[in-house]
């Protein structure tokens, strides 16, 4: 069986989502951070060399890395569903935002978060931080044309950016006032009963900023 194991306020949070989403059957372990560091604990951090969020297990295969886990989920257990298929229209804006999570935003959510710890105010800061700015407004202009970030269709490109948007802002505080597209799309996927469902079995009580 499909083993997830999720540790509270991470990305693995996502994991959760796409199996509600599949309607998979898998076995979901919670896992609490430090009290004291916030990082992962002990038990955590041995299930893979990275020692980090997310993990799952798969028979002899344990996968870590959000990007991959999502991929290997899909193409596994999958059977086409919340992807776009290379023939389609829409396939390259897919492998675009399914992409841009990893590739553009943690990194700068990374960032900022080592910014504020060493209190860095000068020009290189300043210059880094405006990269995260840039990514919200792409988000905001692409939510603008379209309803999900791969077109007119909810997709997995989607799941691997919500948590820049909400969990992650519990880390890097951001005020959304300004970007009223991303503000209902927030809305929009969060409305949808697997991620109702991941949200409950994975954080409950958790309260995720939305707007």
């Amino acid at each position: 069986m499909l083993i997830v194991h999720h540790l509270g306020l991470s990305q693995s949070d996502k994991v959760v989502w796409l199996c509600e989403e599949l309607g998979l059957d898998y076995e979901l372990r919670l896992y609490d951070r430090d009290p004291v560091t916030r990082l992962a604990p002990a038990e955590y951090k041995a299930l893979h060399p990275a020692g980090t969020a997310p993990v799952i297990q798969d028979g002899d295969v344990t996968l870590a890395e959000s990007g991959a886990v999502i991929e290997y989920i899909l193409a596994k257990y999958g059977k086409g569903r919340l992807v776009a298929a290379p023939d389609a229209p829409n396939f390259a804006d897919y492998l675009y935002w399914f992409h841009f999570a990893p590739g553009t935003m943690q990194a700068a959510m990374l960032v900022e978060i080592v910014l504020s710890i060493v209190g860095a105010t000068d020009g290189a800061a300043s210059a880094l931080k405006a990269r995260s700015e840039n990514g919200f407004r792409m988000l905001e202009e692409r939510l603008g044309q379209v309803p999900y970030l791969a077109g007119e269709e909810f997709t997995a490109a989607d799941i691997m950016n919500l948590f820049t948007l909400t969990t992650g802002r519990l880390f890097v505080p951001r005020d959304f006032t300004d970007f009223p597209n991303i503000r209902a799309y927030v809305r929009r996927v969060m409305d949808r009963p697997a991620c109702q469902r991941a949200l409950a079995k994975a954080d409950p009580g958790l309260t995720i900023p939305v707007d």
